[in-house]
């Protein structure tokens, strides 16, 4: 009987063992070591309270599969720094000078895992915001695809991909020009985009 107990104990052991390493392999962290990794991220920065971008990037990561990651500045912008009719506001000067790099308070810590970058971002003074910048010049972006995606109070896309391109990250595939998403386009209508792109 004790004989027969121990092995009830040890079947029951090696079980519960191969189960927890089952378990283990099947539901992944989202890290680059996971074999159920995601390949596609959509990132973005959104800035007004009423956070427009990130209702589309939501949906766009839902579209796309892919994983979500927000572009948090270190230091948030308050209402009178969105301020575009003040000459003396944060966004203007960060606007009027190419250089600027506003810090960014995380990274990505699996960038080499994405093979698709989708970057979102509001339209000022025509093209992306400097943060988009930083972004893009934190990782080594070399033969990963980048589509831009943005919202717009009444401007269209542009030239704000060429302008990043150019500046942060010639070395990518860049899929232009890009695409305004105002609203809060429907995962299929997001689908249907994505299509169109390949």
């Amino acid at each position: 009987m004790k004989k027969f107990s121990a092995l009830f104990v040890v079947a029951m052991a090696l079980m519960l063992g191969a189960c927890q390493n089952n378990q283990n392999t099947t539901e992944g962290d989202g890290n680059a070591n996971d074999s159920t990794a995601k390949t596609t991220l959509v990132a973005y920065f959104t800035a007004s309270e009423l956070r427009n971008t990130e209702r589309v990037a939501k949906n766009l990561a839902e579209a796309t599969d892919a994983d979500l990651f927000e572009i948090v500045p270190a230091l948030a912008y308050t209402t009178e720094d969105l301020d575009w009719q003040d000459e003396q506001s944060r966004s203007t000067i960060e606007m009027k000078d190419s250089t600027a790099r506003p810090e960014i308070a995380a990274k990505v810590e699996n960038m080499d895992q994405y093979t698709t970058i989708y970057v979102g971002f509001p339209i000022w003074w025509y093209t992306a915001p400097r943060i988009i910048n930083t972004f893009l010049e934190q990782y080594d972006l070399t033969g990963k695809t980048i589509i831009p995606f943005a919202t717009s109070g009444g401007s269209e896309i542009g030239k704000s991909g060429e302008d990043l391109k150019k500046a942060s990250a010639p070395n990518a595939n860049w899929i232009l020009p890009g695409k305004v998403l105002n609203g809060n386009p429907p995962v299929d209508s997001l689908k249907a985009w994505v299509e169109t792109l390949k």
